[in-house]
């Protein structure tokens, strides 16, 4: 009897802790489910923070892979460029070696167009002496100039040469001294192009022309005196252009 006893109490007992074990394993269970929640909280946590570490890199890979690109193709420009200075560079050096060629060929061939400038002068009717001679001076002090391009020095040269071109095409009336006299004369002198060249007198009593055939001045009869001072005032626009009757040399004949 007191074995039954016992064991009824010790059922009792038994029924009476059971609620109290549930209970436990029920906390010990959302216990755990919380601490599973939680890692699973830091683990979404850590996955996030490496996915935008990924898509950082990946940007920055994309924009180095960019840059790269850009450099590349600008390298290949580079090279290019280079490449063409160089033939540039090349070229250049065999303009200036040619130029140098050029200059020992120019400058004597310069010299002598001066030299004959200076001869044609001299073998030509005497009109604006001091100016034609001054021209050619000034050629000859232009040629020795260091500071001075060739191109300059050439310009000059066919300028000079133009000047004496024009000559030939036009007509001019001005002041200067008559030379070749026992004394000499202000008086005026009348250029027919290259044909003729004549003076008057300031007061008008003399008239003359240059026989290039005899090298010298002469005195032209009375009746040439109204005629070359029409053509005095016909070169200084003072009058309309009309027929002059002047005595003009022969043409040369060709042998």
């Amino acid at each position: 009897m007191y074995r039954t006893i016992g064991r009824v109490l010790l059922a009792g007992l038994a029924t009476a802790a059971s609620p109290l074990a549930a209970e436990d394993r029920l906390e010990a269970a959302v216990g755990n489910e919380q601490a599973a929640i939680e890692d699973a909280r830091r683990s979404q946590q850590k996955i996030d923070a490496l996915s935008e570490d990924a898509r950082l890199l990946l940007e920055e890979f994309r924009n180095i892979s960019r840059r790269a690109d850009t450099l590349e193709a600008y390298n290949q420009q580079l090279a290019r460029l280079v490449d063409s200075q160089e033939r540039e560079k090349q070229g250049l050096q065999r303009q200036i070696e040619q130029i140098d060629v050029t200059r020992r060929e120019v400058v004597p061939l310069m010299l002598r167009m001066v030299d004959t400038l200076e001869r044609f002068v001299e073998l030509d009717l005497p009109f604006l002496p001091a100016e034609r001679q001054e021209r050619i001076t000034g050629l000859r002090e232009l040629m020795d100039r260091a500071d001075v391009t060739l191109a300059e020095k050439y310009r000059r040269l066919m300028r000079a040469y133009q000047t004496e071109v024009e000559y030939g095409r036009t007509i001019e009336a001005y002041r200067g001294n008559l030379n070749g006299e026992e004394s000499e004369r202000t008086v005026q002198f009348l250029r027919l192009g290259r044909v003729a060249l004549y003076y008057q007198s300031l007061d008008g009593t003399r008239t003359g022309y240059y026989d290039a055939d005899a090298g010298r001045w002469q005195e032209l009869p009375d009746t040439y005196r109204l005629p070359v001072k029409r053509g005095l005032r016909i070169a200084r626009k003072q009058a309309a252009p009309e027929l002059l009757r002047l005595p003009v040399p022969a043409p040369e004949k060709a042998e």
